[in-house]
């Protein structure tokens, strides 16, 4: 076979992508890895990894009125949803972690993510657990961003699968993810 006739997309595609979002502290990064770990095909999108590949003119969230920052935060999921979509049609499961906080934002994941189902997880554990899980690692946040927890729970009370992960540990939090979203680990 010529390198030309390399099939990218496969058959069958992947059940969709999982969308893991809670504040900042909750645990997103860290449960995305290991849930995607679970799959013998998967990827990991971490959204901020995304942030960091613009070089020049990028800005981050901020807790003041930034339209640019704002804009930039649509341009993440935007190009998050492009690389899923590639993903599941390639047959790899992928697992986006991103703050999602707002409904406008969470829709725009819905409505742009056209791959498959989203299965929309919310890591919960808390503002205080939060604070205090950002304290105790080396990515070092400038802001305290626990009151974002008010606004999620204020704008999505209405999704399905909340997850308080304050006291479970990893493997305990990808197990209640796999069991609220019925997804089956195909094992690496």
């Amino acid at each position: 076979m010529a390198w030309a006739e390399v099939p990218v997309d496969t058959k069958p595609r992947a059940a969709g992508a999982v969308l893991l979002t809670g504040i900042p502290g909750s645990g997103k990064s860290t449960v995305a890895a290991a849930l995607a770990a679970r799959f013998a095909a998967s990827a990991h999108i971490e959204v901020d990894a995304l942030q960091e590949l613009i070089v020049s003119g990028g800005r981050w969230p901020s807790p003041d009125q930034d339209e640019e920052a704002d804009r930039q935060i649509f341009l993440r999921a935007r190009n998050a949803c492009l690389l899923a979509d590639s993903f599941i049609a390639a047959g790899f499961l992928p697992v986006i972690d991103d703050v999602v906080v707002r409904r406008a934002h969470l829709d725009f994941y819905r409505t742009t993510l056209t791959g498959g189902p989203l299965h929309r997880v919310v890591l919960a554990p808390g503002a205080a657990k939060a604070r205090e899980r950002n304290l105790a690692r080396d990515k070092t946040l400038t802001t305290d961003w626990s009151f974002l927890e008010t606004a999620m729970r204020d704008e999505l009370a209405d999704e399905r699968i909340w997850i308080d992960s304050a006291e479970l540990t990893v493997a305990e939090t990808v197990d209640a993810v796999l069991s609220a979203t019925g997804l089956t680990p195909t094992g690496p």
